[in-house]
């Protein structure tokens, strides 16, 4: 079992930035992918980011690349998710997942899931 808890989401002006954060507990953090999913209200969920448990490669949705920046911190079992220049279109319940030993970014490959946190950017 893993445990995903994230925190850092809030209510913002467009422009502004916020960083979340998701602490992992239970199994090896190590073999883990690590990814970032949004939801906006009436919408399917969708990849934001991914940060693969070999190599730390990072993947990023088209919609976030430059304004967005994942990263990390195994010795902390931790990641973040550093979001610049946010827009309105980027308000969702943004959650955190863990893949055992995957690089791939569709839902179905993380098992491991946090309850999300509401990030609301104001125009």
């Amino acid at each position: 079992q893993v445990q995903l808890v994230e925190s850092g989401g809030g209510l913002v002006q467009a422009g502004d930035s916020l960083r979340l954060s998701c602490a992992a507990s239970g199994r090896t953090f190590r073999d883990y992918s690590m990814g970032w999913f949004r939801r906006a209200p009436g919408k399917e969920r969708e990849f934001v980011a991914r940060i693969s448990w070999i190599g730390g490669t990072i993947l990023y949705a088209d919609s976030v690349k430059g304004r967005f920046t994942m990263s990390r911190d195994n010795d902390k079992n931790t990641v973040y998710l550093q979001m610049n220049s946010l827009k309105p279109e980027d308000t969702a319940v943004y959650y955190c997942a863990a893949g055992y030993r995957t690089v791939q970014v569709v839902p179905a490959r993380y098992g491991y899931w946090g309850q999300g946190t509401q990030v609301t950017v104001s125009s």
